[in-house]
């Protein structure tokens, strides 16, 4: 690959920025990239790893005369930092960010973009349970969908100019509106982070059944709810306040469904039980043709405990 962008600034160090870092490095993408985190122990952790070509003190300074600014931080902290960071923004510059809500993203961020500054904001769809700047690694995009949600008056070069970046970094790029963004990841995420942070508590609650009972006896159902409860709770707490439309009403419609499926145990309905799993069944085959997942034994996930 070559060269797209002169400078970019990674602000924030987390899972995603440090990914995209190595990723940036692996294809040669970009001159330099600058770095910040606010906090000063992960830039004195960036520092130690090698996390960027240069980690800077304080916002500002990682931003000015970069190229492209990617906003690497939780949902509910875009808007301040933008405001931060906008009386130093590159003319012609790029901003994006890689929140999972979009709506709210363009809403907080939006207003302070100086004319002359592109926005165009976007949403790896790939993480692990694992954060900080140390849980980064090059290959976390690789065959992963990145979606880009131009706002209106995007310019076409800046849209084409960061899927270059994405699809160098080893993403498959896709666009789409902002609402229609947020109802599909309340769906494909949201919601199912939600069930597993709810089935995990339930477990904690149930006393009748020990804390080492379920950790001893954990078959790969509960074991997998683990996992996504064990994600960042600042980035999942401001995902729910900021995309509570979308997140509610699939809610609502998995309460409805989980009602349905009561009955059909309560009155031995194995027919429609039978149905409904040869129905969900399908769309695990889905995901899986679709290249998202494996079907080796253990989702391919081997016997790691973390």
């Amino acid at each position: 690959m070559s060269q797209i962008y002169d400078r970019v600034a990674l602000i924030g160090l987390g899972l995603i920025a440090s990914s995209m870092f190595w990723a940036i490095k692996r294809a040669g993408l970009a001159g330099e990239v600058t770095g910040y985190a606010r906090s000063e122990d992960t830039r004195e952790t960036a520092r130690r790893i090698g996390l960027c070509d240069r980690v800077c003190d304080t916002a500002q300074e990682a931003v000015e005369g970069a190229d492209l600014v990617v906003l690497c931080v939780p949902v509910g902290a875009m808007g301040p930092v933008a405001q931060d960071i906008a009386p130093v923004l590159k003319s012609g510059a790029t901003v994006t960010d890689v929140g999972s809500v979009k709506r709210h993203v363009i809403e907080a961020v939006g207003p302070y973009i100086p004319d002359g500054v592109h926005f165009v904001p976007a949403h790896p769809l790939a993480g692990t349970e694992h954060s900080g700047p140390e849980s980064g690694f090059a290959e976390l995009f690789d065959n992963r969908w990145c979606l880009l949600v131009p706002v209106k008056g995007s310019d076409p070069d800046a849209v084409a100019q960061l899927r270059a970046l994405w699809e160098g970094m080893g993403a498959n790029v896709d666009e789409m509106d902002a609402d229609h963004h947020d109802l599909v990841l309340a769906v494909t995420s949201h919601a199912p982070h939600l069930i597993a942070y709810t089935m995990v508590g339930v477990a904690d609650d149930l006393r009748r059944v020990t804390d080492t009972e379920v950790i001893k006896y954990s078959a790969a159902g509960f074991r997998d709810f683990t996992r996504i409860a064990a994600s960042d709770p600042t980035m999942w707490r401001d995902v729910f306040l900021t995309n509570k439309d979308a997140t509610l009403e699939i809610l609502g419609r998995f309460t409805e469904e989980l009602f349905a499926l009561q009955r059909a145990i309560r009155t031995g309905d194995g027919e429609q039980l039978f149905d409904y799993f040869t129905r969900t069944r399908a769309i695990r085959r889905g995901i899986i043709d679709a290249g998202q997942d494996t079907d080796a034994p253990d989702f391919g996930r081997g016997k790691a405990t973390t």
